[in-house]
Parts: C-alpha cells; structure tokens; sequence
C-alpha cells in the first residue's frame, strides 16, 4: 500500500467532468479519479476549509460514526475493475475493527473530513498510476535523440511517438481548472 494525499480537485473545462488528484508524497507518482459533481463539491469544500448553510451527505455520515463512538482510521483503494475504483472504508467501531465497501469519491470524501490517511494499492498504482517523472525523462531522451540523429529515418518514429504521448499528457493537465472557485461557476 502507498500512502497519498488529495493534490488536487480539478474540472475538464471541455467536457464539465471532475476528476480527484491522488498524488504520492515520497514519489512523481499520480493517481486521477474522475468522480460526480457533488462529490467532486463535497471534497473541494473541506479541502478549502468552508462550511455548507446544511450538513452535505459527508458531513452527516462523519456525524453519525461519531456519535456511534466510531472512528475512520484510513481509507483504502483497493482495486480497479473496468476502469471503476474500488474503495474500503476503515473504522474503529468501539474497539472493533470495521472494513466498509465504498466508491473511492466517497471514501475520499470522508477522509479528508476526518483527515485520515489515504493508502493506494499497488496494484491499483501500477495499472493506473501517472509518473510525471517518466514522462519528462522521455521527452529530454526523445530531445535527445533528436538533436544526435544522423538521418531523420533511423530515430524519428521512436522520438516523435515520445514526444506525442508527452504532449498529450501535457495538454490534459493543461485543459484542467483547480477547483479553488468551485460552485462559482
């Protein structure tokens, strides 16, 4: 399991879709989770330190294992099936140790409201995973390479295909909105 913390809650400007930034703080490894409008609101608002007129679904459910003298110690995400995340909620219930099935935007939601850690499997890390450290040192190899090559033909293909995946990456990040307005849309 890796530890990571919430980067980011951003919006696709394009297509109006948020998405979650898991990042991990020992690493350039990251985690994008998109994820509903109210969660997305949800997360975004605690993470800014604001309080809704009402208790949003978060807020209630946090309110609720309180006052049953529970306690969330952790949040994992544990698996991705068909693109969809899973996520457990870890709970001390009374001395009981307590593992709840959730969606990863809840589960993320409630850990940032009890500021408890989140841990990413593996597993998950490696077939979802982003490293902004690869993808930068391919494009210096792919500069590389380029300004070595003696004939267009023999390196072009590899360099142009490194370059193209990075500037794709690139132009993702770069097509997000931080979520530090949201609602004010």
């Amino acid at each position: 399991m890796v530890e990571m913390t919430v980067d980011s809650v951003r919006m696709n400007v394009e297509s109006n879709q948020r998405v979650v930034i898991l990042k991990d703080p020992e690493g350039e490894r990251y985690l994008f989770i998109w994820i509903a409008n109210p969660e997305a609101y949800s997360i975004a608002l605690e993470l800014q330190g604001a309080s809704p007129p009402r208790p949003l679904t978060h807020d209630l459910l946090k309110t609720v294992i309180q006052e049953l003298g529970g306690k969330l110690t952790s949040v994992i995400i544990n698996d991705l099936i068909d693109d969809i995340y899973y996520a457990r909620l870890v709970l001390d219930a009374n001395g009981r140790h307590v593992e709840i099935d959730s969606r990863s935007s809840d589960a993320i939601a409630m850990a940032v409201r009890f500021k408890v850690s989140i841990f990413v499997s593996e597993s998950v890390l490696e077939r979802a995973g982003v490293t902004l450290q690869v993808a930068e040192e391919r494009e210096e190899r792919a500069s590389r390479e380029r300004s070595s090559a003696t004939s267009s033909t023999s390196s072009g293909s590899g360099s142009a295909g490194a370059s193209y995946n990075l500037d794709v990456y690139r132009d993702f990040i770069n097509g997000l909105d931080a979520l530090d307005e949201f609602g004010n849309d």
